[in-house]
């Protein structure tokens, strides 16, 4: 046997891209329920598992995936039942059994939120599994395009319950190599695969024993086979003794090859058929591969492509490729279960959150058939968990504060893929692949911000990738992350004419790994490396040198050496600054992102995901174009959250380390930038941005200074998502301060966005809900924020909501119990005759109210009249508003006949005041203006009609030349707005 090379021959950056299995699913493949592919793998179960050494592997490697068994039942053989029947070894299968069930059930923190239904065997699609051979995995990669890919012919297709069949000269497989590039789904396939047998599911085997290979890279000691297997699972003491001495069927599961060196010369790896010897657990993998141990035994080895070569040829029956979700029937299903799971939505009621859940489902599968570039990225099963959570996170997040973050979702989502491996772990350098891909993806994707510009070339990715090679180990190391790594963050583009050119997988990613890459301090000038190297050198040799001249000082008492030791000091110092100088670049790149005036008219950054998520409904361009500027407002907004503890915690278990200190001076050095830029002023969805950063960067202290400053709110237009306000509620829960004013104006607000963001209500003096359809059950929150004793609303508008009377009748009690509230506006919300009178009924229990507005509301004479018979008896109450109702011409004069001085009240009914223009016509007229796109046309023209001709009624009435012409200014105006509205111009 011979040790072949762990890294694949090197070729162009065009042939990564590996020939994938096509669209049609073969009969052979079966569909079933459970985990998520992929993404939330490796990391949890291993992180578990290395916590028991008593019943299960305490390193076992785990993630989502796996295999259903075929409806044909195969019935173990009769002489290994029978044997199984006369010894102790059956129960101690059974506790095994259970045991790893248990274990293998569990799953990762990031998996709660899909409810508490949700478990690998309720929901679960297989990936496509293609035969290969080595020499298909030797030669070069075809320059294939993405779309002549998916086009490909899937012939080789196998399923998973086959790896073990006869391959194609009639002889029995034995040893399976089972290898993808990362996302694929390894891991969770063999989860799914040992859970399938703890459930009796997989009878072609009477006993599954899985080992971590990363567990036992960490093992030098010699240890025997069988000492070994009771180790990690203690229930199978009386089922070893008889491996190798009885017919019973063991499978051996090897995940992640990758992590142990295997040398299968004899020079290197002794031959070892006896259990019960002690010899490293390198050997015993290598022995049980050459079958000269437990031969009868079958073994499956997962692993990356760059490690498949270690095993030779000869000691292996097939070779096998995950090749993820190649057909968008089989993404679209595992879409379907994902966000379909009962307590995925936490709603208030079933069917409207299964009807939300089932919306959903349908604008990601519409999407995916029109939009070639998501479906390419989600032919990774671990992507397909990341819309996933972003979905949920989107649309179903209703708690104060959000349980996650955005950038949360993100680390998490590396984490569960990458946790801290190493990139090689026959380079010496034990270099951290997250470290690898931060600083040569991170540096393509800061580049890819900075110019604006998604669509990278191949000279792009030399100019990151190769142009700093330098030694042998650096190449092979590149080698290996383009096998093995390369394909889950950057893919070919499948817009027309760019075929040769690469996209990142998710455009989000390449933001993310981009403020990455700055937080880390990747982005460094030349005198900021040189400094850096020479700060550690000049550090190290003058404390050295500092040593001698002391000791030297003591015996020759010269001048000068106290003053050559403090030189020596200056010059670490020195250099050090150039790292505070550093964190005041990377504090000074987050604020001017953050605040770029050309990204003020674009949506605000979480409908911007959506929308890359789910497409946009209706006459669009064609989604494989790109915009004529890409907009990165998510690469500020990263930076920040990087920067939050829970986020470097991860990190550095990823190997990027981001000290606390560094963290610190970054926000002290943006603190007074931030908050001076946002006191500008900021657009609606700029300042939604702002919100969203902040929550986050997740730094209390931070946060509350920044939101000291903002007096008003304005989110007008914003569409105000359960998420959204959840935010908005948090950031601004982090103070106490009173705020001015907080407009909502066509928010998009339901009766639960009251209820999430009802503490910040409280504290509002001005508060705008126009337009937001709010109905009777939003008033019941309405009643209960006025009435509350820490209300400090004065000014409420309401107006183009359909209140209704039964909202009415809860405005009326609050008004009645309220101390606050000097400004209410009922504008065009649908009262009536009876809403009016409920709340005149109680308005006289009222103390504080100063103006009240129930223009355009069908009100009648005996509704108006009544109306202001109670204002007049009112203290405070001096104006009510009136126009647009059905009032006649004898409610009109009688309400024409008020005078504020002898009545105490006005009623603002029409645009004249008897033979004079009324002081408020202007105000009037702008309040038509303003809401004529939600009121009837017709109805508008027929009251301005009326207007008009009272206009021209009353300048016939007066003989003053001055009212006169403030009569025609006014009548041209009506004149002007009723031709716009004829024409369709207004």
């Amino acid at each position: 046997a011979v040790q072949c090379q762990s890294c694949l021959p090197r070729g162009s950056w065009m042939q990564l891209c590996q020939s994938l299995p096509g669209t049609r699913v073969p009969r052979g493949v079966c569909l079933c329920a459970a985990s998520a592919p992929g993404a939330e793998g490796s990391y949890f179960l291993r992180k578990i598992l290395h916590a028991s050494s008593t019943s299960v592997p305490r390193g076992w490697f785990c993630s989502q995936g796996g295999s259903q068994e075929r409806s044909v039942r195969h019935s173990p053989s009769r002489h290994g039942l029978s044997h199984l029947r006369n010894v102790a070894s059956s129960d101690a299968i059974k506790k095994h059994q259970k045991s790893l069930s248990a274990w293998f059930s569990h799953q990762p923190n990031e998996e709660r939120q899909f409810g508490p239904s949700f478990s690998l065997d309720a929901v679960h699609v297989d990936p496509v599994i293609q035969e290969s051979s080595l020499e298909e995995i030797l030669k070069p990669s075809p320059d294939l395009t993405i779309q002549n890919q998916l086009q490909q012919s899937c012939s080789q297709v196998i399923s998973l319950q086959n790896l073990f069949d006869v391959d194609a000269y009639g002889r029995q497989v034995k040893n399976v190599v089972l290898y993808g590039t990362v996302g694929t789904g390894k891991s969770t396939l063999i989860k799914k695969m040992v859970v399938d047998w703890c459930h009796g599911r997989l009878p072609s085997f009477e006993l599954v024993i899985p080992f971590s290979c990363e567990d036992l890279s960490y093992s030098r000691a010699p240890i025997s086979l069988r000492h070994l297997i009771t180790k990690k699972y203690q229930h199978l003491q009386d089922v070893v003794p008889t491996l190798g001495t009885s017919n019973l069927k063991v499978l051996f599961i090897l995940n992640g090859l990758e992590h142990l060196n295997l040398d299968f010369r004899l020079a290197g790896t002794e031959l070892c058929c006896d259990p019960n010897e002690p010899v490293p657990p390198s050997a015993i993998v290598v022995n049980l591969l050459r079958k000269y141990l437990l031969p009868e035994a079958s073994i499956i080895v997962t692993t990356r492509p760059s490690a498949v070569r270690r095993i030779p040829g000869k000691y292996v029956g097939r070779y096998a490729k995950i090749c993820g979700f190649s057909d968008t029937n089989l993404q679209k299903l595992y879409f379907q279960m994902r966000l379909s799971q009962p307590g995925c939505s936490r709603g208030d009621g079933a069917g409207s959150s299964s009807g939300e859940q089932e919306n959903l489902v349908e604008m990601l599968s519409r999407n995916l058939e029109r939009h070639n570039q998501i479906a390419a990225a989600c032919f990774l099963p671990s992507y397909c968990w990341l819309v996933c959570t972003t979905l949920h996170f989107l649309y179903f997040t209703k708690t104060v504060p959000p349980s996650q973050t955005l950038t949360g979702i993100y680390t998490s989502f590396l984490r569960l893929n990458f946790s801290g491996e190493v990139l090689d772990s026959t380079d010496p350098t034990n270099t951290s692949m997250m470290k690898y891909v931060a600083k040569t993806v991170g540096k393509l994707a800061y580049e890819g911000v900075m110019s604006r510009k998604t669509c990278f070339s191949e000279d792009d990715l030399v100019q990151c990738f190769e142009v700093e090679m330098k030694t042998e180990s650096e190449l092979n190391l590149l080698e290996v992350f383009r096998s093995d790594v390369f394909r889950f963050f950057l893919t070919p583009c499948v817009q027309p004419g760019k075929e040769h050119t690469f996209v990142f997988t998710i455009p989000a990613m390449q933001e993310y790994l981009a403020a990455l890459y700055v937080v880390l301090g990747e982005k460094k000038t030349l005198a900021q490396r040189v400094g850096k190297e020479l700060s550690e050198v000049l550090g190290k040799v003058s404390e050295d040198v500092a040593v001698v001249l002391s000791i030297i000082s003591k015996v020759l008492p010269l001048r000068f050496l106290p003053v050559l030791l403090n030189l020596l000091k200056i010059f670490p110092r020195y250099f050090s600054r150039l790292s505070g100088r550093e964190r005041d670049a990377i504090a000074h790149t987050m604020a001017e992102e953050l605040f770029k005036e050309e990204d003020y008219n674009n949506d605000d950054v979480l409908d911007q995901i959506n929308f890359s998520i789910l497409g946009v409904e209706g006459p669009v361009s064609h989604p494989d174009e790109a915009p004529d500027d890409e907009v990165f407002e998510l690469f500020p907004i990263f930076m920040g959250g990087i920067l939050s503890r829970r986020n470097r915690a991860i990190l550095e278990q990823l190997g990027c380390s981001i000290k606390n200190l560094a963290a610190f001076e970054i926000a002290k050095a943006m603190k007074k930038t931030v908050i001076r830029k946002s006191r500008k002023g900021l657009p609606p969805s700029e300042l939604m941005d702002y919100l969203f950063f902040l929550h986050e960067f997740q730094n209390e202290r931070f946060t509350a200074e920044a939101i000291r400053s903002l007096r008003t709110v304005n989110l007008s237009s914003v569409k105000m998502t359960p998420l959204k306000c959840s935010v908005l509620a948090s950031v601004m829960g982090t103070t106490c301060h009173e705020v001015e004013e907080l407009n909502l104006t066509s928010c998009n607000l339901d009766t639960n966005s009251l209820r999430i963001l009802f503490p910040v209500l409280l504290r509002c003096r001005a508060l705008h809900l126009q337009l937001n359809s709010l109905g009777s059950d939003a008033c019941k929150e309405i009643r209960d924020l006025l009435l509350h004793d820490k209300c400090v609303v004065s000014n409420l508008r309401l107006a183009n909501n359909p209140l209704g009377e039964q909202g009415a009748e809860y405005l009326a009690e609050a008004l009645a119990g309220n101390r606050s509230l000097t400004h209410l506006s009922l504008l065009h919300t649908a009262l009536g005759n009876r809403g009016t009178q409920l709340i005149a009924q109680h308005l006289a229990r009222n103390q504080h109210l100063r103006e009240l507005n129930l223009g355009y509301n069908s009100l009648t004479d005996t509704a108006a009249l009544h109306l202001v018979e109670v204002a007049k008896k009112h203290l405070t109450l001096d104006k009510v508003h009136l126009y647009f109702n059905d009032i006649s011409e004898d409610g009109k004069r009688a309400l024409h006949s008020l005078r504020p001085d002898r009545d105490g009240v006005r009623a603002l009914v029409f645009l004249t005041a008897g033979t004079d223009v009324s002081d408020y016509w202007s105000h009037i007229l702008n309040i038509v203006q303003r809401n004529l796109p939600f009121w009837d046309r017709e109805r508008v023209r027929q009251h301005l009609a009326l207007i008009l001709q009272d206009l021209e009624s009353s300048r016939k009435q007066t003989a003053n030349p001055w009212r006169k012409a403030k009569f025609l200014r006014v009548e041209n105006e009506v004149r002007k707005m009723l031709g716009e509205l004829q024409h369709g111009t207004l």
